[in-house]
């Protein structure tokens, strides 16, 4: 077993990566110094696979378990949801002292993450991610939240987990659609920020969608360095960690346009890409064969790199009301190489527009 600390101060925290990590749960638990009951937070799909794994490591620690179940999908990561688990664990006896344990993809990680955040001003929670999204991105840094219809990810909180335990062989079980969309991350962490990563997706397309955990590992394991780096560096994105928000201004845009039934996260983050590779070449930053590049990597993973009815005026309301928006204008990560993102404040509502329709 392998392990990646973010760099937090007294809030660091490992991310532990292999094969048999649920394995050190108890010794986890242990080291957190949790004494009360503890919330096992997963979903109608993950949790008849791994919840009765994960409850026999947890009962080796003495300690009582409740586990909490959500409807799979993101349509389901809202306020009502918080209301519902805590009521859950006040009648477990839950407290202070208690412990949620997140058993799924990013959206039962956001949803017990912020669960964990606000139940008595907030508790220590763990991260089990059991998707490649959730492995590379949204298990790591805190970002907790659930969505409002007008908005993704608009009531959240930073909270940091107190342990990340990425177990590669829960992509086995992974349906072939949620691994390629949440290959969507890694690329885009490719193109952020190395593009010896993004080579690497752009060599091992068969040994990856055919789940080689040899091929995997890289991708797993760089993405979560790249992501701890930058969360130690920005961890309230004030500056640097908006890089991990390329293509996701327009992606969240198209996932509340369409209330986030049409598309899973990452095939909207693909087709945000798209649209942030063709914004950044009509600013002069790149060219064309670093848009064609990119489409191609998309393509390859069988990502969208195109929608022929999309609501473009309807995606960019929803894109004037994202969290990212200052004072009214939009934010967004443009590329200047492959490799390389920059930020931009000063992209007018047409620009943003034929981006848009540049997937058309």
């Amino acid at each position: 077993m392998e392990n990646i600390t973010v760099e937090l101060g007294d809030r660091s925290y490992p991310i532990y990566f292999g094969d048999d990590t649920l394995e050190s749960l108890p010794d986890i638990i242990e080291h957190i110094g949790v004494k009360g009951v503890i919330a096992i937070i997963s979903d109608t799909h993950v949790a008849p696979l791994y919840a009765d794994t994960v409850e026999n490591e947890l009962a080796k620690t003495g300690l009582k378990t409740v586990r909490c179940i959500m409807p799979a999908g993101e349509q389901h990561k809202r306020l009502d949801r918080i209301e519902e688990f805590t009521g859950q664990f006040l009648e477990a006896g839950m407290d202070r002292s208690s412990l949620v344990v997140a058993l799924g993809g990013g959206v039962v990680g956001d949803t017990a993450g912020f669960a964990a955040a606000t139940f008595m001003r907030g508790i220590p929670f763990i991260q089990i991610p059991t998707t490649i999204v959730a492995q590379v991105d949204s298990s790591v840094g805190g970002k907790t939240a659930v969505n409002h219809p007008l908005g993704k990810n608009i009531m959240g909180a930073f909270h940091q987990p107190s342990a990340v335990l990425i177990d590669m062989t829960m992509l086995s079980s992974l349906p072939d659609r949620e691994l390629r969309a949440g290959l969507a991350e890694v690329i885009k962490h490719g193109v952020i920020a190395d593009e010896e990563l993004f080579a690497h997706m752009e060599s091992h397309v068969e040994a990856i969608l055919n789940k080689d955990l040899s091929a995997l590992v890289l991708p797993v394991r760089r993405s979560c360095e790249i992501k701890a780096a930058i969360v130690a560096e920005d961890e309230l994105e004030n500056g640097v960690r908006a890089n991990l928000n390329y293509g996701h201004t327009f992606g969240h845009g198209i996932e509340a346009a369409t209330n986030y039934k049409t598309f899973l996260h990452g095939e909207a983050i693909a087709l945000g890409m798209c649209a942030a590779g063709a914004l950044s070449l009509s600013l002069g930053l790149v060219d064309e064969a670093f848009v064609t590049r990119q489409r191609q990597c998309f393509d390859a993973y069988g990502l969208p790199v195109s929608w022929a009815d999309m609501p473009v005026e309807d995606v960019m309301q929803a894109m004037k009301r994202d969290k990212k928006v200052r004072a009214g204008t939009m934010k967004f990560v443009v590329a200047d190489r492959m490799g390389h993102v920059i930020h931009r404040t000063d992209i007018s509502e047409d620009q943003a527009r034929q981006a848009l329709e540049s997937l058309l």
